[in-house]
């Protein structure tokens, strides 16, 4: 886990309150205790909170492109890195590092705004591109990582991982949103993209928003949604021979790793299935943890 925050001026360039940015960056430290970094120019904005996982010592955020005209900060894991960092190579981008970060910069300058297309994982990104003028946010499929949004009065787009990002700008609005309140006590939750604010949302699953400076309005786009329609199916045990195949790649993967990797074990079907799995692909024994409690 990691975390992003940042403020983009579309009608213009005026300077970023780097206090500001700094106090942005504060409010999500739990996500990334391990290393911090900023990106400042003219009407931009970019901060970033890392948990080091692949490539320790080269992998710090904000990350550029060769000339350092597109920079992204993110927060997630793009599994299928390895397999996109050798495509891209071979188209002619050049890699720094060994991080899966860097495969979404080079992504955005092969393939543009359908890079998303390609990549397969978990995340929440803010893509600057000062050729195109262009912030880019992106989220994965599922949703599984968060990313908040909000327009200021004033023209000042706002993004980060968490609502109190937001929250630390002074240029945000605290009125409540009142279908969000009763969201909360119909479903436990307030679904996306609104949030318990009426200037804040959150990028739903699986969209895009796309904002160039000086062009309103921002273009959101959805990328993917799960397809319900009918699918043929063989034998049972066919069937089960492609749940057992797919569960073993999805879980290998997500092995990939500098650090210790572990799972929580609950003890449940789902669970107990990834740790086997694991235990499967690993000449080590899986590190497990689980929580009880006294009654």
């Amino acid at each position: 886990m990691c975390g992003i925050a940042g403020e983009f001026d579309v009608r213009g360039q005026r300077p970023v309150d780097e206090s500001v940015l700094a106090r942005m960056s504060a409010t999500i430290i739990h996500r990334g205790p391990d290393e911090s970094g900023t990106h400042v120019e003219a009407g931009l904005g970019l901060a970033h909170r890392r948990l080091s996982i692949i490539d320790l010592a080269r992998g710090q955020q904000p990350l550029f492109n060769e000339d350092r005209s597109v920079a992204v900060v993110y927060n997630g894991e793009i599994f299928n890195f390895p397999a996109l960092m050798k495509e891209l190579a071979g188209a002619g981008h050049e890699f720094r590092t060994r991080c899966d970060t860097e495969v979404i910069v080079h992504a955005w300058e092969e393939w543009g705004e359908d890079c998303v297309h390609r990549f397969r994982g978990q995340f929440a990104f803010a893509l600057w591109d000062r050729n195109k003028q262009t912030l880019f946010l992106a989220r994965d499929r599922w949703g599984i990582k968060p990313l908040y949004y909000s327009y200021l009065p004033d023209g000042r787009l706002l993004f980060g991982s968490e609502l109190k990002a937001l929250l630390a700008h002074p240029g945000l609005r605290r009125e409540l949103e009142p279908r969000a309140v009763e969201d909360y006590f119909t479903y436990g939750y307030i679904p996306e993209p609104k949030t318990i604010l009426q200037d804040a949302y959150k990028l739903s699953p699986g969209h895009t928003l796309t904002q160039i400076r000086n062009h309103d309005p921002a273009k959101q786009r959805e990328y993917w949604d799960v397809p319900f329609r009918p699918v043929s199916v063989g034998s049972e045990e066919d069937v089960g021979d492609e749940l057992m195949s797919r569960l073993r790649e999805a879980v290998e993967v997500r092995l990939i790793s500098e650090v210790p990797l572990g799972a929580f074990l609950s003890g449940g079907v789902d669970s107990s299935a990834v740790v086997a799995t694991m235990a499967g692909l690993s000449a080590e024994p899986v590190n497990t943890c689980s929580i009880s409690f006294g009654d």
